[in-house]
């Protein structure tokens, strides 16, 4: 039988044993039956395997320097830094407790991992590991090649340059012999220099992936640097510097340490230095490098590692490497060379399935490290919508830390107020037309332009294009919003892709501007890396929502509070974890199902017989849903299944409860009629007589979700569902808003 979906591709990127080894520990606690197993145990299991397997004096991956030369000599408690890489590696199909003392696979997975799937894991497992094993065998003489560069070249420099061996080595020897390694991507090239007619201070052997640099003085790629006194050589993930530089020394040095920004964000790169204290020259070259340099290990010509040590560093960076290549290459592109760029372009940078989950976990963390808990998958659903269109409408009563939410959020992932990376606009109850957002002309035909457009303005130069803004309109209902906002909806409605990014109508039309604004503003329009959050309260003071404002966005309630949730003082006084992302972290992917649908056929087919199902429902009160709602629930389910963040049953709840329901509201039979029969549906019980239940609801009250239906597949929407009921039978009118 087939592996659980989860597990197909655990080890794509192995970055050393580490994965793999976890994997079979946690096995043997299956085969003994337990699901879980706690960190220490965890740990001794671990360090057991990599001690039995030196003691066979078999291939294995060495320790941490730091640590010691053998694993025979390091104890459980040392690993714990070691355990933690493969752990937070396969967060997502891990599960822990509060304390992060006991692990084992998720719930769902686990209904899924029979003794058959067991084996075929372990099989897996061990596979891969072999041929990890295999590839790590000293295939070259990696050390020797190293050690003769360090200790002749001073010397060698005195001699003529041309026609010299250790030329020869470091050009063509040594090349080759990567090359030849087993873990070489064929499309990757290695190339060696000493210099160019005399000897170079600095010689270097560079591995580059040919689809985006063929050159070092510009891209990203891996390289060896030897310092000018031959003391060390690092191991180094760099940029060239050459084609940055010619921009200006100021201008170039911001551009390589944004870029290495932008690459530490998505890239892992664990076991290697990251900062600025790489050290080959006194001056010159020397310090471009320390700026343009991602990650390094350094080794001292005195303490060369082992053979096996430098190979597994090499592997290790290769996987980090291509990890990179896979996230900044364009998604259609097959090849690509930045050798013939005469100037710097800067690529958005793209983030893949696996780095979404492991960013909303630090996204919780550094929430709850302020203090503020929200509810369980609160934060999944906030993202999700987000990622499906960049309009999220959050609503509840007054306290509940609506606007507080959208603010830390955009802290966690790098955008503040103190960057303008963060907007807090409040909506006031005059506006009445777009101008108080977007601007307008004054008498003397100057455009002012409105709190919107300075925003947008700064999000669309071409250097902020990998930046996310947020734009909270703090009680955007304190308004009507179909009168001040109603340009934006409409604009949102015209996306379309140009030259790879995301794209929309202007914002503002040629009438609107002045002679001397057109060419700042008429060229504007809703960039993609844009985010628009809307808080909301539901009182008599405030105006309701019409279907369009509705079907353009999320609706996210939360009004259940547990007043008994307090802080946790250790995660409280632990530092701040906020990062950067790239802005296609949030951005969508899709513009239409079209785009979506081969990937993911049968799930948008089934999302959308579940929405035909509940549409004829919903025509009998003419509160049914169009082509735009459907594919915006195909396009939340789709991000969902790619970024394993709730359960299927979980994530189309959400949308019942966010783009569904929010539609119902009145006051007669019909109306009633429909909740009933929607709550057939979301208890997953055809038990419920739905015209015995018209006269009387009174029974539907009663239900106890946990006890009577712990198997409700939206149990969400059900209980949504059941107060809409009531006030209905008690008010004699309903709706979604609590009031």
């Amino acid at each position: 039988m087939a592996l659980p979906i989860a597990l197909t591709n655990i080890f794509k990127h192995k970055q050393k044993s580490y994965k793999m080894v976890l994997i079979l520990c946690l096995i043997d606690e299956l085969k003994k039956g337990n699901t879980s197993v706690t960190l220490d145990t965890l740990k001794q299991r671990f360090l057991t395997y990599y001690q039995a397997r030196e003691a066979k004096e078999l291939v294995v991956d060495p320790p941490p320097s730091k640590l010691g030369k053998h694993w025979r000599g390091i104890t459980s408690a040392q690993i714990h830094h070691i355990i933690q890489t493969p752990i937070q590696a396969l967060s997502q199909i891990l599960i822990t407790d509060r304390d992060h003392k006991a692990y084992g696979f998720r719930p769902d997975i686990l209904e899924e991992l029979r003794t058959p799937q067991i084996i075929e894991l372990s099989e897996y497992a061990t596979r891969e590991l072999d041929d990890y094993y295999g590839q790590l065998n000293p295939s070259i003489p990696l050390h020797d090649h190293l050690n003769t560069i360090l200790s002749t070249y001073l010397e060698t420099k005195r001699q003529p340059f041309k026609e010299n061996d250790l030329g020869k080595l470091v050009r063509q020897t040594i090349p080759n012999d990567i090359s030849k390694l087993p873990f070489f991507p064929e499309e990757w090239k290695a190339q060696g220099s000493v210099g160019q007619g005399n000897w170079a201070d600095v010689p270097w052997i560079a591995i580059m992936d040919k689809r985006i640099t063929t050159t070092t003085q510009q891209g990203v790629y891996i390289v060896y640097l030897f310092s000018q006194d031959m003391s060390a050589v690092y191991l180094t993930l760099a940029q060239g510097v050459t084609v940055p530089l010619k921009q200006g020394k100021k201008e170039g040095y911001e551009f390589l340490r944004r870029k290495v920004q932008e690459i530490r964000s998505v890239i892992a790169l664990d076991g290697f230095q990251k900062d600025e204290s790489i050290h080959l020259t006194e001056k010159g070259i020397g310090e471009d490098y320390q700026v343009s340099t991602v990650a390094y290990a350094k080794y001292e010509a005195s303490n060369l590692p082992s053979n096996q040590q430098l190979l597994t560093d090499l592997h290790s960076m290769l996987e980090y490497y291509q990890e990179y290549v896979e996230y900044s290459l364009p998604k259609d592109t097959t090849f690509k060379s930045e050798s013939t760029t005469s100037s710097i372009k800067k690529e958005p940078l793209l983030v893949n399935d696996l780095y979404v989950k492991e960013t909303i976990g630090t996204i919780k963390t550094y929430i709850r490290q302020r203090g503020f808990h929200y509810p369980d998958h609160l934060i999944e659903n906030f993202y999700l919508s987000i990622k499906t269109k960049p309009f999220v409408i959050l609503a509840g009563i007054s306290g509940t830390g609506k606007t507080k939410l959208v603010k830390l959020f955009a802290e966690a992932i790098g955008a503040t107020s103190e960057n303008r990376q963060f907007r807090l606009i409040p909506v006031r109850p005059d506006w009445s037309d777009p101008s108080d957002l977007i601007g307008y002309k004054d008498l003397t035909g100057t455009f002012r332009p409105g709190p919107l457009t300075e925003v947008i303005m700064e999000a669309s130069n071409p250097d902020n294009e990998d930046k996310v803004y947020f734009i909270c309109l703090d009680e955007m209902n304190l308004a009507r919003v179909e009168h001040y906002f109603s340009d934006v909806l409409s604009l949102m409605e015209t996306q379309e892709r140009k030259n790879g990014r995301i794209t929309t109508n202007r914002m503002i039309s040629a009438n609107q501007l002045g002679e001397d604004d057109r060419e700042i503003y008429e060229e504007l329009y809703l960039p993609s890396n844009v985010v628009l959050i809307g808080t909301v309260n539901m009182d008599e003071t405030t105006h309701p929502f019409s279907k369009k404002v509705l079907d353009r966005g999320n609706t996210i309630e939360f009004n259940y509070i547990q007043l008994d949730n307090f802080p946790d003082d250790e995660e409280i006084l632990e530092s701040g974890t906020e990062r950067g992302v790239p802005a296609s972290f949030l951005s969508s992917d899709y513009i239409t199902l079209q785009e979506a649908y081969r990937n993911y056929k049968s799930l948008i087919k089934e999302s959308t017989e579940k929405l035909i199902e509940i549409n004829m429902i919903l025509e009998n009160i003419h509160a049914h849903i169009g082509f735009r709602v459907r594919d915006a629930v195909c396009f939340y389910m789709i991000y969902n299944e790619r970024f394993r963040l709730v359960t299927k049953a979980e994530a189309f709840d959400f949308q019942l409860l966010q783009k569904i329901l929010p539609r119902i509201q009145g006051s007669n039979l019909s109306v009633k009629r429909t909740l009933i029969e929607l709550l057939k549906i979301t208890l997953g019980d055809t038990r419920l007589h739905v015209d015995e239940l018209i006269g009387d609801a009174s029974l539907l009250y009663e239900i106890n979700l946990q006890k009577e239906y712990p198997s409700a597949p939206y149990k969400q929407s059900s209980k949504k569902l059941l107060y809409m009921l009531r006030r209905l039978e008690e008010d004699g009118f309903t709706s979604f808003w609590v009031s």
